[in-house]
């Protein structure tokens, strides 16, 4: 995507959005709700025009009757689109079959489809009558089961319990192993960081940040927060502690002694030697590494659940 801007009367959905996904990748798409996420999803499908810029799938510009492409392609939404009446096998074998007209192609699609997302037991049930996660477990099955080689999940875990959210997650990443390239877009920061080898980062149209969870954190003077209760916060002990490498600030708070280090993750264990060295003791430590959240609230001033 290419400078592409999307009005909406007076709303610009997508402003100047620029964004790229490699074969291969697990790409994250992250910001709020209204950020533009859905918006520039759809035109990459398709589903929707833009008013200016360029969008391009597999090196072809985008296009509502390109079939081939379209082909290639697989959308999992985050509304449940499927048949509440129908059973999971009908809802599956329906959606196969836009883009397979050969009915024992069709089928093992099918069997295929309902063995990954783990559904064989619930074969023959009504859509309707299965639990939230099984329900997005078949929501998925229903957009993968044409075997695309590029796959976009919107908010897939959107209000499922935890063994699912897992399963789920882990399906993704096995569709990864076998191929596949995936744009996920997720307000989850735990799910980004564990799935995705590049992360966007968008607010208000725009793609305000883009690059593997290092580099993002790098974008943003990042600092680790060890925090520890003293047995004795003498004046003399926090001067030695600002004293030791990496440390670039030393305050206290409410009885607990707050040190900064930079860069993030590469100090904790010189301290931690430094403070046994100078017979310096604590009763209590825990550290706080920059996160995505840390990186959106510098870059818009909001967090990303906002």
């Amino acid at each position: 995507m290419r400078e592409v801007v999307k009005r909406y009367k007076k709303v610009v959905a997508l402003n100047r959005f620029n964004f790229e996904i490699n074969e291969g990748e697990i790409v994250g798409l992250l910001g709020p709700n209204g950020s533009g996420k859905s918006t520039a999803i759809n035109c990459l499908l398709g589903l929707l025009s833009f008013d200016e810029g360029e969008v391009e799938v597999f090196g072809r510009r985008v296009s509502p009757d390109d079939m081939d492409t379209k082909q290639r392609i697989g959308f999992v939404p985050q509304d449940l689109s499927f048949f509440a009446e129908l059973s999971v096998t009908d809802n599956i074998r329906y959606f196969a079959g836009l883009y397979e007209q050969n009915n024992a192609k069709r089928d093992e699609m099918v069997r295929e489809a309902i063995a990954f997302v783990g559904l064989e037991k619930y074969a023959k049930f009504a859509a309707k009558k299965l639990s939230g996660g099984l329900k997005r477990r078949l929501n998925i099955a229903c957009g993968i089961a044409h075997r695309p080689e590029f796959i976009m999940f919107d908010e897939p875990t959107v209000a499922v319990d935890a063994q699912s959210r897992n399963f789920i997650l882990e399906g993704i990443k096995e569709m990864n192993r076998n191929g596949s390239t995936i744009l996920y877009t997720t307000h989850y920061l735990e799910e980004a960081q564990e799935l995705c080898d590049r992360i966007v980062i968008m607010d208000e149209g725009r793609n305000m940040a883009s690059g593997t969870l290092e580099e993002l954190i790098d974008l943003v003077d990042p600092t680790e927060a060890v925090h520890l209760f003293l047995t004795d916060p003498s004046d003399a002990a926090l001067k030695m502690i600002a004293e030791i490498p990496g440390v670039v600030d030393v305050s206290e708070e409410n009885g607990k002694t707050v040190i900064m280090l930079t860069p993030p993750g590469q100090h904790l264990s010189t301290l931690l030697e430094e403070l046994k060295r100078h017979e310096i003791y604590y009763t209590s430590l825990y550290s706080e590494l920059p996160t995505l959240n840390d990186v959106f609230l510098k870059l818009t001033g909001k967090a990303l659940r906002d």
